[in-house]
C-alpha cells in the first residue's frame, strides 16, 4: 500500500511540475506575439507591432501585421497594416522589398487617406541610397523620377516645400555623375563622347550649379575636336551666363584667339 502510495505520489509531483513548466512557457514572450485564441482587436494588434517595429522584432511584426491583414473584414486597418508592413521591411534594411510592399498598397489602396505617404515613403526609400558609392546616381535617379510622380498624382501632397529640396539635391547628384562622365572621356582623348555627354548634362539641367564647369570643358572638346563655331558657341553662353565664372577669363582669352582666324 505503501509502495502504491509513494508511485502515485511521483506521478502527482511530476504532473504538477509538467504544469508549472507548461505555464511559465507561455506566460514568456506574451508581449512579443499575439496569441492563439485572444479576441481580434485590430487596434490593439496594430499596438503590438509598433512594439515589436521599435524592438526590431520585424519578422514577428509581419506575423501580427498579417493577421490584421487577413482578417479585418471592414478594411479599416488592413491599409495601416500594409504600410506597417513596408515600414518594417525599410528599417530592417531590406530596401528593395520595403519598395515593393508600398507599391502594393499603391496599388491596392490607391485613393486610401495615405497614399500620398505611401509614394513619399518609395521616393525615400531610393533617396536614402544616394551617399551610396556604387548605387548613388542611379538611385537620384529613381528618387527622381518617383518624388515627381508624386507632385503628378497628388498635387496637394504635405510633402511639397521639403519635396522640391529633395528633387534639387537628385538632379545635383545626376548632373554631377554626367560630368565626371564628361571628364573622364575629355581626359580619355574621345571628345566626341565628352561633347554628347555634357551637351546631354545641360539640356536636361540647364541649372545645374556647375553649369560653368561644363560648359568650359565643352568648349574645349569642341576646339580639340576642331568644331571651331560650335566651340566659339560654348565660350560665348559661358561668358553670357556666368559672367563671374573663374572659367570666364579663359574663355574670353579663347574668343580673341578666335577672332584672328
Amino acid at each position: 500500500m505503501k509502495k502504491w502510495q509513494m508511485i502515485n505520489g511521483k506521478w502527482l509531483f511530476l504532473f504538477f511540475a509538467l504544469c508549472s513548466l507548461l505555464f511559465i512557457l507561455t506566460s514568456c514572450g506574451g508581449g512579443k506575439a499575439v496569441k492563439k485564441g485572444e479576441g481580434f482587436d485590430p487596434e490593439r494588434y496594430l499596438s503590438k507591432a509598433d512594439i515589436l517595429i521599435n524592438d526590431k522584432e520585424y519578422e514577428e511584426a509581419r506575423k501580427v501585421l498579417l493577421e490584421v491583414k487577413n482578417r479585418d473584414n471592414t478594411k479599416k486597418y488592413a491599409p495601416q497594416a500594409q504600410l506597417k508592413i513596408a515600414e518594417s521591411y525599410i528599417r530592417d534594411g531590406d530596401i528593395d522589398i520595403g519598395i515593393e510592399e508600398y507599391r502594393k498598397f499603391m496599388e491596392l489602396y490607391p485613393d486610401n487617406q495615405y497614399a500620398s505617404y505611401a509614394q513619399y515613403q518609395i521616393g525615400m526609400a531610393y533617396f536614402s541610397q544616394i551617399e551610396s558609392p556604387d548605387r548613388g546616381s542611379g538611385a537620384a535617379q529613381k528618387a527622381l523620377q518617383e518624388f515627381m510622380r508624386l507632385k503628378e498624382l497628388y498635387p496637394r501632397n504635405p510633402y511639397r516645400e521639403v519635396l522640391e529640396l529633395r528633387m534639387e539635391k537628385c538632379r545635383n547628384v545626376i548632373a554631377d555623375g554626367e560630368l565626371m562622365v564628361g571628364e573622364f572621356y575629355y581626359k580619355k582623348g574621345s571628345y566626341n563622347a565628352a561633347i554628347n555627354r555634357l551637351e546631354g548634362l545641360l539640356k536636361q539641367f540647364p541649372e545645374y550649379k556647375k553649369g560653368d564647369e561644363a560648359l568650359i570643358l565643352m568648349a574645349r572638346a569642341y576646339k580639340l575636336a576642331k568644331i571651331d563655331e560650335k566651340a566659339r558657341e560654348a565660350f560665348n553662353k559661358l561668358i553670357e551666363k556666368y559672367p563671374s565664372s573663374k572659367f570666364a577669363p579663359e574663355a574670353k582669352k579663347e574668343l580673341e584667339k578666335f577672332k584672328g582666324k
